[in-house]
């Protein structure tokens, strides 16, 4: 939100996923010199990656890629590893009430291929990421949750004809995770944990051999168009193309682009991984799966047991980036662990990071060309759930360069994302204020 950009050449945060993928695979290093190329892609994680994949395999298109630090520096490397059959934060029911049943089964029917093109591609030879199948387990943390979720599930089983299921506490706590605080769950049946960073690696690898170049340590400091041609200024020269694809969600420089300025509020993400969890530690915590889990909360926990055994939680965080390193963030998620699992009260932790989420004013993602006039493409505003959809939102971007978009009619193609406007400079105001309120409601009402 302050600063002029991501920074330049900067390593990866220490997740995880990062001190566990192995030695980064090979990138084409800094722009060396003044270049023309057919498209640049903006941001190197999951989004870029997809959509230079795709540009490849559908539409024979070589993208170059602009990363300004190490090859998926951003959310790509610091997310939970966690995919599930949903694009932004909406649920199918607040998709009716602002599209109607019509849209939102068309809008269901995306993201069932979407997570379709996800298993595919996890499940090929060309990616390497531990994918864990099993579902995904939303968790009421409260009683009074569960008639909210027995709502949603008879509206999915009977609007949508998907198959999820509401199961009470001792049911779940018998056959699949004894987390404390749970009164039950909403099973879904798609949902898949992966290795975040493996899962970026592989998608390197595969772009490049594709045929798209990967430019690290390559931010993009300025940009002009020249009759019809981008000019993107990096350190080391000049990109010229005749179309450019952003791909820079909760990391979008403000002043990259006056298409995605005030477009989206950055949100702060906390995550730990324990140390490897003892057979007492496991049996008394009672985990059988090792499928994504998110709680009722408005400031979600999302945790899962990893293949090491170690545990993994993330929620939300600070309000801002200056605030990031305070102990209490922390203190707060180990007390979000404790509470689930009290086995685990005091574990000492082997990681702990933070990052940006991309959250957008209306609580969904957008894949566009916000002006037709101009060869800029944006997909961005996932809301934490970028890991599976992102790589049907890159093949979706790729279909808009490639000219072959037509049928794309979801209002997520069709509408860019809304600006903050004239509230951007009091958005930080209005979550401190939101945050209390979100505590009470989750917590004591």
């Amino acid at each position: 939100m302050v600063d002029a950009g991501p920074g330049h050449n900067r390593d990866h945060a220490p997740t995880y996923w990062i001190g566990t993928a192995g030695k980064p695979p090979k990138d084409d290093g800094p722009v060396s010199g003044d270049m023309d190329v057919d498209v640049v892609v903006v941001g190197s994680g999951y989004t870029g990656l997809s959509t230079a994949i795709h540009l490849a395999k559908e539409h024979g298109i070589k993208a170059t890629v602009l990363e300004a630090n190490k090859v998926a520096w951003g959310c790509s490397t610091r997310n939970g590893g966690q995919a599930q059959i949903s694009s932004g934060r909406l649920k199918r029911s607040q998709w009716i009430q602002r599209w109607g049943v019509d849209v939102a089964k068309k809008m269901h029917g995306e993201v069932v291929e979407a997570f379709e093109l996800f298993n595919d591609l996890v499940n090929s030879d060309d990616i390497d990421c531990d994918p864990q199948t099993g579902g995904h387990y939303y968790i009421a943390h409260r009683a009074k949750v569960i008639p909210k979720l027995e709502k949603e599930s008879a509206l999915l089983n009977e609007v949508f004809g998907y198959g999820s299921r509401v199961m009470g506490r001792d049911e779940l706590h018998e056959k699949h995770v004894k987390d404390q605080e749970a009164h039950g769950a909403m099973w879904e049946p798609d949902g898949t944990s992966i290795h975040a960073a493996k899962l970026a690696f592989s998608y390197v690898k595969l772009a490049r051999k594709l045929g798209a170049k990967i430019h690290t340590a390559s931010p993009v400091m300025g940009w002009k168009i020249v009759d019809g041609v981008h000019h993107l200024t990096t350190p080391g020269g000049t990109v010229r193309a005749r179309a450019v694809a952003l791909a820079t969600a909760g990391y979008t420089p403000p002043g990259l682009s006056g298409r995605t300025k005030h477009r989206l509020m950055p949100i702060l993400s906390n995550s730990i991984v324990t140390r490897k969890l003892t057979k007492s530690e496991l049996a008394e915590c009672g985990i059988q799966t090792r499928s994504p889990l998110t709680d009722t909360r408005t400031l979600r926990h999302y945790y899962r047991l990893l293949p090491d055994n170690r545990m993994q939680i993330g929620s939300r965080s600070a309000i801002t980036g200056e605030d990031a390193e305070n102990p209490k963030h922390l203190a707060l998620l180990r007390k979000g662990l404790h509470r689930k699992f009290p086995a685990l009260t005091d574990i000492d932790l082997d990681y702990s990071w933070w990052g940006w989420v991309d959250v957008s004013h209306d609580m969904m993602p957008r894949i566009c060309q916000p002006d037709k006039d101009e060869s800029i493409f944006y997909a961005m505003g996932y809301g934490g759930n970028g890991v599976m959809y992102s790589a049907q939102a890159g093949k979706r971007m790729a279909q808009l360069i490639a000219g072959k978009g037509q049928e794309l009619d979801l209002p997520i193609f069709t509408s860019p994302l809304p600006s903050h406007g004239i509230l951007t400079p009091f958005r930080r105001m209005g979550q401190r204020m939101m945050y209390p309120y979100y505590y009470l409601r989750d917590e004591i009402l």
